[in-house]
């Protein structure tokens, strides 16, 4: 090996050390400064790696990346058939990783700053009307060890539009039934206060009734809602469940667990409830998220939350 041959490879070997330094940096700015959660971080993560990929290949700098070069990423995205929603995701996630290296001092310029993202046509999430939601509980077999908890889980859901994973991870101690309230941990572990319907009260106390009877694991004392080898639930059994009760129902819709927290917000839209309450409720940092369910005039909007959802109207 020749004297130039030595000296790319020690020059190509710093320059992968370098790169490594300044993702690892850049994780731990998404974890202690932007308080992701560990989901959130694999999902970004994986979403710079496909930047950082193609960037190997054509053989740039991070520090020296142009708007050019991520127009053509862009594009590349597109030429292998991803979607343009999630084109969207991981360009955002490019966005961040930029802005960051800027504040860091990596780069003095913001190469994003003119990326444009694909258009994404108006898209409402498919909702279930309360009569749906009474239709998919009615389907539950309560002679099960389980039926009880599944009633729960359904109700809470919908009454109280979490998060799949701020369900399975919702504790016995931010449970305040007696003030009718839960407290959640959101992304970014940002906490809100959540009121929770008498419905959803009643089904937790059917479904505790039965939890006492488990043998639960160590560690796992103060998770609501446990699997029958007494841990914690995963999302995967909760979809699992909510599909298969679907079809029990005869529901033809394709839902999910997010399916019931859409189904929360357009109750509450369609029942005259203010949009920027609904948006806290949610735990939205931006009203634009929220907005998607403005399919009815915003006009007519009250700010009367509880009287307004379904399962908080008196009879």
């Amino acid at each position: 090996m020749d004297d130039n041959s030595i000296f790319f490879s020690i020059f190509a070997a710093l320059l992968l050390k370098m790169e490594k330094d300044i993702v690892k940096n850049y994780v731990r700015y998404l974890k202690l400064q932007r308080n992701m959660s560990g989901h959130t971080l694999d999902a970004y993560q994986r979403d710079l790696r496909k930047l950082l990929d193609y960037l190997e290949r054509e053989e740039k700098d991070v520090r020296e990346v142009t708007l050019e070069d991520l127009e053509h990423f862009s594009a590349g995205l597109h030429d292998i058939g991803i979607h343009a929603r999630s084109q969207c995701r991981i360009l955002s996630g490019v966005r961040s990783f930029f802005r960051f290296l800027q504040l860091d001092g990596y780069r003095d310029d913001d190469p994003t700053e003119l990326l444009e993202s694909p258009q994404i046509g108006e898209h409402l999430p498919e909702v279930l009307t309360p009569e749906e939601i009474d239709r998919l509980e009615a389907s539950i077999d309560l002679s099960k060890w389980e039926g009880h908890r599944n009633r729960a889980i359904i109700e809470v859901l919908f009454s109280c539009g979490l998060r799949v994973s701020e369900l399975t991870n919702l504790k016995l101690s931010n449970l305040y039934l007696e003030e009718e309230f839960v407290r959640v941990f959101g992304k970014g572990s940002k906490e809100r206060l959540v009121p929770i319907s008498q419905k959803a009260i009643q089904e937790l106390k059917y479904w505790f009734d039965d939890r006492q009877h488990m043998d639960i694991k160590p560690g796992e004392e103060d998770y609501v809602f446990l699997n029958r080898r007494g841990a914690h639930l995963t999302r995967t059994m909760i979809l699992i469940m909510i599909k298969r009760q679907a079809e029990a129902a005869g529901i033809q819709k394709t839902i999910s667990p997010h399916t019931l927290r859409h189904s929360f917000a357009t109750a509450l839209l369609e029942g005259g409830a203010d949009l920027r309450i609904i948006q806290a409720l949610l735990g939205h940092e931006s009203i634009g998220t929220t907005e998607i369910y403005t399919h009815i005039d915003t006009s007519t909007l009250r700010k009367e939350i509880l009287e307004h959802h379904p399962r908080n109207m008196k009879k």
